[in-house]
């Protein structure tokens, strides 16, 4: 729901960066697995309790792959540059939502509808980009991009405040994750709805 508008905050100096880093020969793809390594750092930490620990390495991670973006276009866009980044988030927000189950018994089963959420999130954002590609539909409002982007209630920033929450107060993690949950399925609601006006017309 804020991606768009936080764009306009952390791109000019995720740019600057990523035009340094870009022009010493770092990578996207670098940062992007950079990123991804740090950010499954946080699971062993969730789950021996050290939250705050998990919340810096979160917080590095998100970091990182902002940063992967800003080399990407200041050297190559890429398709394997989006797919790797893509799949490297989501991999992410279920790890971390993994650990937490694993971090005290009484969390399992809101983990677990949370994970079940994403399922719905991830499904109707990636189908409706893959229809989008097909019918040559595009947009800029996230930035540039490998694939299109369809927002909703929860999306990036959303999360990442999610977990945030998730490691200041694991105590009521229960209680976020049934909220968070609860949004994820109003996000899925409304991409469905959105992709059967968009694309019912289009064959």
């Amino acid at each position: 729901m804020f991606d768009a508008a936080l764009r306009h905050i952390i791109n000019p100096p995720l740019n600057m960066l990523g035009a340094r880093l870009a022009a010493i020969g770092v990578s996207a793809n670098s940062v992007t697995l950079t990123g991804f390594v740090v950010g499954l750092l946080a699971v062993p930490c969730i789950i021996y309790e050290s939250y705050l620990l998990a919340l810096i390495l979160i917080v590095v991670n998100r970091l990182l792959d902002g940063l992967d973006g800003a080399v990407a276009r200041q050297s190559l866009l890429t398709d394997f540059g989006g797919y790797l980044d893509i799949v490297c988030d989501f991999i992410f927000y279920g790890a971390i939502v993994f650990a937490f189950s694993f971090a005290s018994q009484g969390n399992a089963q809101a983990a677990s509808f949370l994970i079940f959420s994403f399922i719905g999130t991830t499904s109707t954002f990636l189908t409706y980009a893959i229809m989008a590609e097909k019918h040559k539909i595009t947009t800029d409002i996230r930035g540039l991009k490998s694939l299109y982007y369809l927002g909703g209630l929860t999306e990036g920033a959303e999360t990442i405040a999610t977990f945030v929450l998730f490691c200041l107060f694991p105590q009521f993690f229960v209680q976020i994750a049934l909220i968070f949950g609860a949004m994820c399925w109003i996000t899925t609601g409304t991409r469905i709805y959105a992709a059967w006006v968009t694309f019912k017309r289009k064959g």
